[in-house]
């Protein structure tokens, strides 16, 4: 029995460390998500800081301190930051050679948020796949698409890609095409569509907007309207001006025409 107790007695210490470990370990994490919201507070409460820097800056101190948690819990059972440091110095080959992708994820993260091709809040295409910036993260980007499906896209590919930016500017060039037939008016249907662009005040005047014949199709005469809008109203103004336009064009009795053949029997 005295065997017994003197093993269980033995075990001590190391039951207390692990008790301690844990609870570093837990308020360890706790902290650190504190510290890397207080952050992204703080910094993006500064208006002439972008946001995506503030939540890249939190990504990237709550990972410090976890790796500092880690190291401490570490230190509990006797395991010293140098020998730890050391241990790690000797396998970073085999580690880079083996998280490659992962440290090229970060590497290129942090080269989205030197030269910012985008931005938190803006709507973007990387390589084929578009949708807002919710959040450049230290590894990926998270995109969220028209009908709310999230979409991760690894740092190192967003970075390798051709990438299209909608939200850059704070103007957008709006382009609407309508095909009327050969036997209508040409220009009473551009006064028509110049006339409804002039009474739509989310239309700049600066650059002038402009509705000319821009093709001879197979089956209509193709009228372009080009103009210009705040980059926020783009998708608005489209789906309005065509309905406008669509209607007016009926009322003037003008036709949109749509292909079809023409059967000539001998």
């Amino acid at each position: 029995m005295e065997q017994i107790i003197e093993e269980a007695l033995s075990y001590g210490p190391l039951i207390i460390n692990a008790i301690k470990a844990l609870v570093v370990l837990i308020v360890g994490w706790i902290v650190a998500g504190m510290v890397a919201r207080l952050v992204s507070r703080k910094v993006n409460a500064n208006e002439q800081i972008d946001n995506t820097i503030g939540n890249f800056a939190a990504n990237l101190v709550k990972w410090v301190i976890r790796l500092m948690v880690v190291m401490a819990v570490l230190g509990l059972f006797g395991i010293e930051a140098t020998s730890l440091v050391a241990v790690m110095g000797a396998a970073t080959l085999a580690i880079g050679m083996a998280l490659q992708g992962t440290l090229s994820d970060l590497a290129a993260g942090l080269m989205l948020v030197i030269f910012r091709p985008y931005s938190q809040g803006q709507y973007v295409d990387i390589g084929g796949t578009s949708g807002t910036v919710k959040e450049i993260a230290l590894f990926f980007t998270e995109l969220v698409t028209p009908d709310n499906v999230q979409v991760i896209v690894p740092n190192g590919k967003a970075w390798g890609e051709i990438i299209t930016n909608y939200s850059h500017h704070d103007s957008r060039r709006l382009d609407l095409t309508f095909g009327i037939d050969y036997g209508d008016d040409a220009d009473t249907a551009k006064k028509l569509i110049s006339d409804i662009a002039a009474a739509e005040p989310r239309i700049h005047d600066d650059p002038k907007p402009w509705v000319r014949v821009t093709n001879l199709g197979d089956s209509s005469v193709d009228i372009t309207a080009r103009l210009w809008c705040d980059n926020a109203e783009f998708w608005d103004l489209k789906f309005t001006l065509t309905q406008q336009i669509k209607e007016a064009l009926d009322d003037k009795g003008i036709s949109i025409p749509y292909p079809h053949q023409v059967n000539v029997q001998r």
